[in-house]
């Protein structure tokens, strides 16, 4: 197979109809880095471009998962560079994940396994996501002092309920037909016929054939919790401050309430409020360009304070599990602690260039 990527970490090839994108970075479960970013979206391009591909497919090598997300760890290493050296790999991922959004020929992700995070960005967006037994999906940022981003806050809001309020504020890990009950997934196929599917879309002309062709792998997942748990969330997390949402929770004689309540007390507090006003201002955008506009606004402003480090350190770095978050309680956190992180900064935003968005707004055919 033939890699024109650029990046061993990411490997190209087309074979009959189909481009194929494939994450080679099993031992950090295919986490993303910038140069993989920019090898992912030289693809895109080209596989836009030529045409006798009609239709794109990403998939992560080994079988633990499709992307663990953005390695972080990177930019926790650059903590002492400049900010636009610590802000470089969003200035290329959010575009790509709007490049993915506005894809013109049919864009199937295979979310097998892990896919949290940046996993979520390059593959939520697509035109057809596949989701196996095998699916955790997750937006875990609060638990690093950081708040979902890849344009989460423009997809999760669009969750039925406050499920994806409920996904953003606990980073709760959920499986295939969860996944789909909240508008991130389409599809459910078992994990190993994955191949065949793959054959089959070798051979598609049109998308049609491309949606028949899942048709025939698609199963019924095993049936997930939202649905379940969709009142409880709605009752706790349709109230307007996270402080009103722990009380909501606090209230309810319901053991999902109360571990709900435990997750969220391992939280950054600084991060529930900001993910909460995220979340509250993508219900009300008018597209992913202004959400992701204004996630990168408030990535600018975390990189600038304490908590994502203190995060990072202890989930990545010395695993202790143990941050101190600063403040360090809610009842310490005022909701003008979270509004300065919205503040413009004197950074460029997502798209500073003229050349940048004709780049990201080239597909506009979806």
């Amino acid at each position: 197979m033939e890699n024109n990527s650029g990046d061993t970490n990411v490997l190209t090839h087309v074979d009959g109809r189909a481009g194929f994108i494939r994450l080679n970075r099993p031992r950090a479960l295919n986490s993303l880095t910038g140069g993989m970013v920019r090898a992912m979206t030289t693809a895109l391009t080209a596989f836009a471009e030529n045409d006798a591909v009609k239709c794109v497919i990403i998939s992560g090598e080994g079988e633990r998962g499709l992307c663990a997300g953005g390695d972080v760890r990177q930019i926790y290493d650059a903590r002492h560079a400049s900010e636009t050296d610590r802000t470089r790999f969003w200035r290329d991922e959010f575009p790509m994940n709007y490049l993915i959004s506005r894809y013109p020929k049919p864009f199937v992700a295979f979310m097998d396994g892990i896919v949290m995070g940046g996993g979520v960005g390059i593959s939520a967006h697509g035109s057809h996501r596949i989701v196996t037994e095998r699916t955790r999906l997750a937006m875990p940022e609060t638990a690093i002092g950081y708040f979902p981003d890849v344009g989460a806050t423009w997809l999760l809001p669009k969750a039925p309920g406050e499920t994806g309020t409920w996904l953003g504020l606990t980073g709760s890990e959920i499986g295939a037909a969860d996944a789909i009950y909240a508008g991130l997934a389409d599809y459910h196929v078992d994990s190993q016929r994955l191949p065949e599917l793959t054959k089959a879309l070798t051979a598609v002309c049109d998308e049609s054939d491309l949606e028949a062709a899942i048709l025939r792998f698609a199963t019924e997942p095993v049936r997930g919790i939202l649905p379940d748990k969709r009142s409880v969330m709605d009752a706790a997390f349709s109230r307007g401050t996270i402080e009103d949402i722990v009380a909501s929770l606090e209230t309810m004689n319901d053991r999902f309430g109360e571990e709900t309540m435990a997750v969220m007390k391992t939280r950054s507090p600084t991060s529930l409020k900001l993910t909460l006003k995220l979340l509250r201002l993508g219900r009300d955008s008018a597209g992913l360009i202004e959400c992701l506009e204004r996630e990168f606004v408030a990535g600018c402003h975390v990189l600038r304070g304490h908590d994502f480090y203190e995060g990072v350190r202890s989930v990545l770095v010395d695993k202790d599990r143990s941050p101190k978050w600063s403040p360090a309680s809610l009842e310490a956190t005022s909701d003008i602690d979270a509004d300065r992180y919205l503040a413009p900064t004197g950074q460029p935003l997502l798209f500073p260039s003229r050349r940048l968005r004709r780049e990201a707004e080239k597909f506009t055919s979806k």
